[in-house]
């Protein structure tokens, strides 16, 4: 399901409580990054959080979307939806993104590696998709497979 565009000054009054929230429930996880639907709620809102070079790097996207996008990486990828699962997964190498930030303010950032990772990551989520959408046929239906018995493990 795909997240609406939410305008700031609706979002303004809960957003440091849904912010203290989405921190919260992310780094209790180990994640670096979570979607607002992760947390059942339907908002074009996530955090990223990747620590470049052991610095955080605390960045709310608010309304993101990939302006563009460039080059070709194939890394590991996981997701806090599907905990314990992983797959290498094709995204673009660079990407610029344009979103609003938690005051309120629109911006850019152009980004490489782990932090262009979580940017497509994170608005694949607002999207309606799983990493695993991006995977080939034959891969899907191995990670389906590992999900399923995953699912019957904790039940």
């Amino acid at each position: 399901k795909v997240c609406p565009l939410v305008p700031y000054a609706d979002l303004r009054p809960e957003l440091p409580r849904l912010l203290k929230n989405m921190w919260s429930t992310m780094y209790s996880a180990k994640g670096v990054g979570l979607a607002a639907p992760q947390i059942g709620l339907n908002l074009r809102l996530s955090v990223v959080d990747v620590r470049p070079e052991g610095k955080p790097r605390r960045l709310v996207l608010l309304n993101p979307e990939i302006v563009s996008g460039e080059g070709v990486m194939v890394e590991d990828e996981g997701c806090l939806s599907v905990p314990g699962v992983f797959a290498r997964v094709k995204r673009f190498a660079r990407v610029r993104l344009r979103a609003v930030d938690a005051h309120g303010e629109p911006f850019e950032l152009e980004a490489t590696g782990l932090l262009a990772k979580a940017f497509q990551h994170e608005v694949d989520h607002l999207d309606g998709k799983l990493f695993i959408d991006r995977l080939p046929f034959t891969e899907k239906l191995r990670v389906l497979s590992l999900i399923k018995d995953l699912r019957r493990d904790w039940t």
